[in-house]
């Protein structure tokens, strides 16, 4: 359901595309490409009495990882296509091979945030890696479907996904009727 009308006249300005599309590799592990556009709806000066036209990317650049079976990190590049200051800001790119060796589902928000922070790196690409652990989450459910490795009935290992959201927590009723075993009826939401 998309958000209703407003009442109030409003005028665009800003917008913000956040794209990741993920891949199967032959060599069995997987590339997850993140992309990020920003758009202006209107002209800007920028430096040497240029014009910053309507519709041209801001912001424009790409993040790459490559991932292993457990969400480990084995590659990763950045690149730029548009950024306000051009090379000053693309020459931080490599900065990101830091996060080759991060886990996706081991504190690796928190883990950018030490590495990349500020000066260390850049505000868009970092917020860009912010979306990757749900997004190879998805990559990685699909493959688990059709391998059989289904986490709705085991019962030596609570699934990690179980209690990270409102609709999946221990007490609720989408975890009372997909995964009982681990139904905590006295349970609140957000803890265990």
């Amino acid at each position: 359901m998309p958000l209703p009308k407003t009442s109030v006249a409003r005028e665009p300005l800003h917008t913000r595309t956040i794209k990741v599309e993920s891949f199967a590799r032959e060599d069995g592990l997987w590339d997850l490409e993140a992309e990020l556009v920003d758009l202006k709806s209107y002209d800007f000066p920028i430096r040497h009495g240029q014009i910053h036209k309507a519709g041209d990317p801001v912001h424009h650049m790409h993040l790459r990882i490559t991932i292993d079976s457990d969400f480990t990190i084995t590659d990763a590049l950045a690149v730029y296509d548009a950024a306000p200051y051009g090379q000053d800001c693309a020459s931080i790119a490599p900065a990101y091979r830091q996060l080759v060796g991060l886990n996706l589902l081991k504190q690796f928000r928190q883990r950018v945030k030490e590495r990349l922070a500020r000066s260390a790196g850049c505000t868009h690409l970092s917020e860009l890696a912010q979306v990757l652990p749900t997004a190879a989450v998805q990559t990685m459910a699909g493959r688990r479907r059709s391998s059989g490795e289904s986490e709705i009935h085991r019962t030596d290992k609570q699934p990690f996904h179980l209690d990270g959201c409102h609709a999946l927590r221990l007490g609720g009723p989408v975890v009372k009727e997909f995964y009982p075993v681990w139904y905590r009826p006295d349970t609140q939401a957000g803890g265990s």
